[in-house]
């Protein structure tokens, strides 16, 4: 069984999730599943529409914004902003380890204007380090501020 990890108030990160995690996703609250890995990045990973199907049985939003290769874009950070923003519960976001599943989360938060020195607290607490993207969340602040 995976590890999520908190984010925020409303967000968790965490590695590859098996379908046993949904069922606990769902007692925790989650209404949103936000997968960040393309379809075979690792032999035997679950596939996003095996996912999608088991969430779909609990009652879970799915959402697939595969980031591979550290492309954080502006499609790909606008799409995590807007799945966050119409999420009515708790959001599980997952990829291979959490890590761009933090990072994409942090660049989503910056781009509303959030504090970059917050978002690198609170990934700090979940065990994660903003740094590779630090440059592009202080653009990203100060351009939705």
């Amino acid at each position: 069984m995976s590890q999520f990890r908190r984010l925020s108030d409303s967000v968790m990160a965490s590695p590859q999730i098996t379908l046993e995690d949904i069922e606990a996703a769902q007692q925790q609250g989650v209404s949103l599943i936000v997968c960040n890995r393309p379809d075979e990045e690792d032999p035997g990973q679950l596939s996003s529409s095996e996912i999608r199907e088991a969430a779909a049985e609990k009652n879970i939003e799915f959402v697939q914004i595969p980031i591979s290769g550290g492309n954080f874009g502006d499609a790909e950070i606008g799409e995590m902003a807007d799945a966050l923003e119409s999420a009515e519960g708790q959001v599980l976001a997952y990829c291979r380890t959490g890590t761009r599943s933090t990072l994409l989360w942090a660049l989503a938060e910056a781009s509303k204007g959030t504090d970059p020195d917050l978002l690198a607290r609170q990934a700090a607490l979940a065990g994660y380090d903003l740094s590779p993207v630090r440059p592009a969340m202080e653009q990203l602040a100060d351009r939705g501020e």
